[in-house]
């Protein structure tokens, strides 16, 4: 039995912004976001990078051997010569946060804190770690994870691939089931709307429906940042459209 995901995405520019820096991929067996920075466009170039890396990946997959691990050296390699030969663009990044469905598990990589949720059995569990400052003040116990989501530095990084990141990326590997979704976001909607918040709309709506309404509550509290979301279900190959198997490119990967 082949497993998929049957993948529903949406991407919006919020409110206050004029260009989209977000850039999302959902397809068959991998789903990512990507949330750029950088003035000068630099965010919309980081996080386009970031996406057709793994894009490209995907379509060559059965003629490499490199890993989902391997793609970040990649990008931040891309991102580094991106800036060279543009130098307005110098200090861009991105945040990255990519399923992969292999067999009857899914391997999460991770840099920066566009989250990724899981949801079964009507309960919404955060499998991403955010790479913050706030987010080491809540480990301190220093703050609390509600006074974090109100602070003004509540998106200051301490990780995002900039072509110099030097980090060490982590894979973590979580078994699946038919019926289990997964839920990938820019912090445009986890920095506005909380667990709960998201859990409650999660419950009542599906599909693309569930997306349109995260987006509108995200407006309804003023969508500073832009707002991207994928909704991925595991379901049995033949369970799933042609339409909702084929790759879609969202957001800066789409331009």
């Amino acid at each position: 039995m082949s497993l998929a995901f049957k993948s529903f995405a949406i991407s919006d520019l919020g409110l206050h912004r004029d260009g989209n820096e977000d850039a999302g991929l959902a397809s068959a067996t991998l789903v990512a976001v990507a949330d750029g920075m950088g003035g000068h466009a630099g965010g919309e170039v980081a996080s386009k990078i970031a996406i057709m890396a793994l894009r490209e990946r995907q379509d060559n997959a059965v003629k490499s051997d490199e890993t989902l691990l391997d793609i970040t050296t990649a990008i931040d390699q891309r991102i580094s010569e991106k800036s060279k030969e543009s130098p307005e663009l110098s200090g861009m990044g991105t945040t990255l946060t990519a399923l992969h469905l292999l067999g009857e598990s899914v391997e999460l990589l991770h840099v920066g804190d566009s989250r990724c949720y899981a949801y079964s059995g009507g309960k919404l569990t955060q499998l991403s770690y955010d790479h913050t400052v706030m987010q080491e003040l809540i480990d301190q116990g220093r703050l609390t994870p509600s006074e974090a989501l109100n602070h003004p530095q509540r998106s200051l990084l301490t990780q995002a691939l900039m072509g110099d990141s030097g980090i060490e990326t982590v894979l973590k590997e979580f078994p699946v089931k038919i019926g289990d979704q997964f839920l990938l976001c820019s912090d445009g909607l986890s920095s506005v709307l909380s667990d709960l918040q998201i859990s409650k709309i999660l419950k009542k709506h599906s599909g693309q429906k569930l997306l349109e309404t995260l987006v509108e509550e995200v407006k309804a509290k003023g969508a500073p940042d832009n707002v991207t979301i994928i909704l991925a279900e595991v379901v049995t190959q033949d369970a799933a459209s042609d339409a909702q198997l084929q790759a879609q490119l969202i957001g800066a990967a789409n331009v």
